[in-house]
């Protein structure tokens, strides 16, 4: 886990719902939890308001940290996702929506944007130059990326799936489903039995589970249940996690807050 990353899920989730400074040392004292070092710690905290999420505060000798507007925009929306994530299951009309976009192989980096950015919006590729997904409400988002990249020459289409091939395999070449399954065990196997005992132990607990589970959005295109394996092991990793986080965010949040009552009075 890096450090900035790190970073970001405990500004999300201990910073982003208070709204207020928070001290270098209470930054760089959870970080220490997770054995990041205070010098890469400050580094996080540096880079991070240097890509204009954070800004600091000097108050004598010490300095303290707030979300920029855009900070907390981007923490609220990841926040929305992530918590979101595997709450409800989708009906689906078995409608698809395909988007047909060429990017030259010589233009690599575009070609990776274009790939990070429709994957992140739950399309799955087949073959080259195909995105597709079952949740056609996403077209205006795939215009939206396309728009950004300046690929305006792409086509797009929805229907249900024709009477060539089937869907499965379809499903089998776009998505890694395997891979995705067994992430989602290993997850449920790091949370399952954990039980911590409160302090420390429950800050720690809630700050892996969050941050564990905050990858999952852009892994998993959230497919409808009748084109997912049977016993699908996403939904009891969803089932885990929100139940987790809701049992140990009240004594996770007060640790937090007597961390930033310490740091206060010292």
């Amino acid at each position: 886990m890096s450090a900035r990353s790190l970073l970001m899920t405990l500004l999300g989730e201990f910073v982003l719902p208070r709204d207020r400074p928070v001290w270098t040392s209470v930054l760089v004292d959870a970080l220490a939890m997770f054995d990041v070092e205070e010098k890469s710690a400050r580094q996080a905290l540096a880079r991070t308001a240097a890509e204009g999420w954070l800004e600091s505060e000097r108050v004598g000798r010490r300095v303290r940290w707030s979300l920029t507007q855009p900070g907390r925009k981007l923490l609220t929306e990841g926040a929305r996702r992530i918590y979101d994530f595997g709450s409800t299951e989708r009906t689906w009309d078995g409608e698809w929506l395909v988007v047909l976009v060429s990017v030259p192989e010589a233009k690599r980096d575009l070609r990776h944007q274009l790939r990070t950015k429709l994957t992140w919006a739950g399309f799955g590729s087949p073959d080259p130059g195909v995105w597709v997904t079952p949740h056609t409400s996403r077209e205006a988002e795939a215009l939206d990326i396309l728009t950004g990249l300046g690929l305006g020459d792409a086509l797009s289409f929805t229907g249900p799936y024709g009477r060539i091939g089937d869907e499965a395999t379809m499903v089998a070449r776009a998505w890694d489903l395997r891979n995705l399954e067994t992430r989602y065990e290993e997850f449920v196997g790091a949370f399952a039995a954990l039980e911590p005992a409160g302090g420390d132990a429950v800050l720690d607990a809630q700050t892996r589970l969050v941050h564990e589970w905050r990858r999952f959005p852009f892994l998993d295109p959230q497919l409808p249940a009748t084109l997912l394996p049977t016993g699908w092991s996403g939904a009891k990793a969803a089932e885990l996690f929100h139940r987790r986080h809701t049992e140990w965010r009240p004594s996770a949040q007060h640790r937090w807050d007597e961390r930033l009552a310490a740091e206060e009075a010292a």
